[in-house]
């Protein structure tokens, strides 16, 4: 198999989409090293190796690599739609320093292939599922920033693979939620803090927007194998939308998760005057399906529904 003859560098091993794919590749038979900083890892499996690395530092970054066939860049800062300046640009200037010093040692290291997350901000706002072909640009307002830093990562990607025996692939996930997700009020995305204030039977239970805004939501371990295909098919620094591929309204997954956590009856306000970014966001999958076979397997339905479960079972009271 692919990944069991290789070694794997996972960065942000102890985060949210880190963790993962540790697991998803661990299923794989893959040997799998972990990059951690300033939290212990959430995966305990006596076949992960750790290190320590800032990876803002070549030198770290170089010692993470040693022996490693594979990078799967998953390490970065977060912060949520309603972000003050500060957060919003230490965010930006975190994460362009990360993935340019990761792609700096992955070259320098003879790494066989990387993985790089863009994302589907970096598109312009359109109706309908978009194309990767469609990214050239501005992006949304609300995604200015991020979409723009998302899209910088795609062109010094490109340069390295160019300049580099390193092959590169390239995703553009949608919005990915699931388990180990961030939960933090402050820095949560849509559907975590939803799950969150569910379960806390918050009532009146406030939503930002009008419910009407169209996404599309990915389960992570969907998205994890997505990143494995992705890596194995198509590392050719060729971006590949990983997505669900179905829309879903934010009223639609209120409903979902407010019925999951036993809260029905709440008294459910949407805030049109919060910010909620794009009012429609969906992908076109089809270049997934043909390149790598890729298709979800859990329904956003189910999905949900397993979240709310995890969360209330996981949460500290």
């Amino acid at each position: 198999m692919f990944f069991a003859s290789r070694l794997s560098l996972v960065t942000g091993g102890a985060g949210f989409i880190g963790t993962h794919l540790a697991n998803a590749l661990l299923d794989q038979g893959g040997r799998v090293r972990l990059a951690l900083h300033h939290r212990a890892p959430i995966v305990s499996d006596p076949r992960l190796e750790t290190v320590h690395a800032d990876l803002t530092r070549q030198e770290d970054c170089l010692k993470a690599m040693q022996g490693v066939d594979l990078v799967f860049h998953a390490a970065g800062a977060v912060s949520g739609v309603g972000a003050g300046a500060d957060q919003a640009m230490a965010g930006i200037t975190t994460n362009l320093s990360l993935t340019a010093q990761v792609l700096q040692a992955a070259w320098a290291a003879g790494v066989e292939r990387i993985l790089i997350f863009s994302s589907s901000t970096v598109y312009p706002a359109r109706e309908h599922p978009v194309r990767e072909d469609e990214a050239e640009g501005a992006p949304h307002p609300s995604y200015l920033g991020y979409g723009r830093m998302r899209r910088y990562f795609e062109h010094l990607a490109e340069f390295v693979a160019s300049r580099s025996s390193v092959k590169v692939a390239l995703v553009r996930p949608t919005a990915v939620y699931g388990p180990h997700d961030n939960f933090d009020p402050a820095t949560s995305h849509v559907v975590a803090a939803l799950v969150r204030r569910a379960v806390a039977k918050l009532d009146p239970f406030e939503v930002w927007g009008t419910g009407d805004e169209v996404r599309d939501f990915l389960h992570v371990e969907d998205f994890a194998r997505g990143c494995l295909l992705a890596m194995e098919k198509h590392a050719a620094c060729d971006p590949i939308n990983i997505g669900y591929g179905s829309p879903v309204t934010i009223r639609r997954i209120v409903d979902i998760i407010l019925e999951a956590a036993g809260h029905t009856k709440a008294d459910v306000r949407f805030d049109a005057s919060k910010p909620t970014a794009i009012p429609v966001r969906l992908v076109d999958t089809s270049k997934a399906k043909r390149l790598l076979g890729f298709e979800p397997r859990i329904s956003i339905e189910s999905g949900l529904r397993d979240l709310v479960r995890w969360y209330a079972a996981e949460r500290v009271p």
